[in-house]
């Protein structure tokens, strides 16, 4: 326990000392003033962002990919002699797509993050936003001439080009009416304000609601990869927690004693019909008393943000992490989604009330995705237990410690 007292400290220093280093990724900006700069607020573009960079996949294996039904993947074209957008939704068998010479067309394939263990550690080194918004790397690969139209989008993204070449037009939007008819939300008015041409290991980050349109060069093939963040709309988030919270008050009501309304001072009335105020005002009460609690409302919040999309599926464990030998190590599922606050972990879902020394190994296992044998070791029985239950959901998995 001293240890750990005495360690904390350090580590948070290091980390803030990590934030305020000069990144290649981002032309020499620190992650702490990209934040202040850019971040929601005006593009950057960083030439040689990642020098030597290699496609998570080869062309072949993403069209594989996009045959699957566990995968999410679009196959864009645009027919020149009519002028005309097409979209076709995955799963895509490599005969549906066309021919990688055939000029204007684009196979797009979301959550490669999930798939590709590569395309895993490569969204990591953008992990300098925070982990509930982000969503996850797609890579999109384009004939010449291939693109999805001039768009934008209502949350942040990073543009990677991978390989290939691409020509990108960026502006502010002035007039966001849509292309009538359009399988795509295409803007009917772009002014493009600036262009540039990026090649491989060359960055491109867009605030929300900048509109962009890339179209691939004519030489070779264009693979880029966009890091997207999601950015959860205020009446849906609203509408979830409200939902979270009746859930979780239904389940109160089932296990202990309901406060019921009362009216014992309810004078007879002749308009029978009329919602009694003393009952609104009980409703009013009983719904503030919900969102008054801040453990709950930040529970339900935790619990929202940190479930897997739907298309996502585990693979349960074939061995028991009890099985292993004492020394070994746990790492995160590259599909699991863990967060936490001052009082809970959440991972895929679901929330846990976490104090002391367990809070802090947890937070260290959601921040680096990765825990140590010896302080896995020092988990209470409680916690080693929850990893038993995660382990043998697939959520995390065991492996024998690195040797030093």
């Amino acid at each position: 326990m001293i240890a750990q007292r005495v360690g904390a400290p350090a580590l948070r220093q290091n980390a803030a000392m990590l934030l305020d280093a000069p990144l290649p990724l981002l032309g020499g900006l620190s992650p702490t003033v990209f934040m202040r700069r850019h971040w929601q607020r005006r593009p950057l573009l960083v030439r040689g962002a990642w020098p030597g960079v290699t496609a998570p996949l080869r062309r072949a294996d993403l069209f594989a990919l996009a045959a699957s039904e566990q995968v999410e993947s679009r196959l864009v074209r645009f027919e020149h002699p009519h002028g005309r957008w097409q979209v076709r939704h995955g799963p895509l068998s490599r005969r549906s797509l066309p021919p990688v010479s055939r000029p204007g067309w684009t196979l797009l394939v979301q959550g490669l993050d999930l798939h590709v263990p590569a395309a895993h550690q490569m969204l990591q080194r953008f992990r300098f936003v925070p982990d509930a918004r982000l969503d996850d790397l797609m890579v999109s690969w384009a004939s010449p001439g291939g693109g999805v139209g001039p768009h934008l989008d209502s949350y942040d993204v990073f543009l990677l080009q991978l390989q290939g070449r691409r020509r990108w037009r960026v502006g502010r939007v002035r007039d966001d009416r849509l292309v009538e008819g359009a399988p795509l939300k295409l803007l009917a008015a772009f002014e493009p304000e600036q262009e540039w041409l990026l090649e491989p290991g060359d960055l491109l980050y867009l605030p929300p609601r900048w509109g962009h349109d890339g179209v691939a060069d004519d030489a070779g093939d264009c693979m880029t990869a966009s890091i997207g963040f999601r950015a959860p709309a205020a009446d849906e988030l609203a509408g979830d927690l409200l939902q979270r919270l009746a859930d979780e008050a239904f389940e109160d009501a089932r296990e202990q004693a309901a406060v019921l309304y009362r009216d014992a001072g309810q004078p007879a009335t002749d308009t029978p019909a009329l919602l009694p105020p003393a009952l609104l005002a009980f409703a009013q009460r009983a719904l503030q008393d919900r969102l008054d609690d801040p453990h709950a409302l930040a529970r339900v919040l935790g619990e929202a943000i940190s479930e897997p999309k739907p298309s996502v599926w585990f693979q349960a464990a074939g061995r028991s992490l009890a099985a292993w030998p004492p020394a070994h190590a746990v790492r995160l599922d590259a599909c699991t989604r863990m967060l936490y606050d001052a009082q809970h972990v959440f991972i895929n879902g679901q929330g846990f009330r976490a104090a002391g020394r367990d809070a802090t190994l947890m937070q260290r296992l959601a921040n680096h995705r990765h825990l140590p044998a010896a302080q896995q070791a020092r988990l209470s029985a409680p916690a080693q237990a929850l990893l038993c239950e995660w382990q043998a959901a697939g959520w995390l998995h065991a492996e024998p410690e690195e040797p030093r």
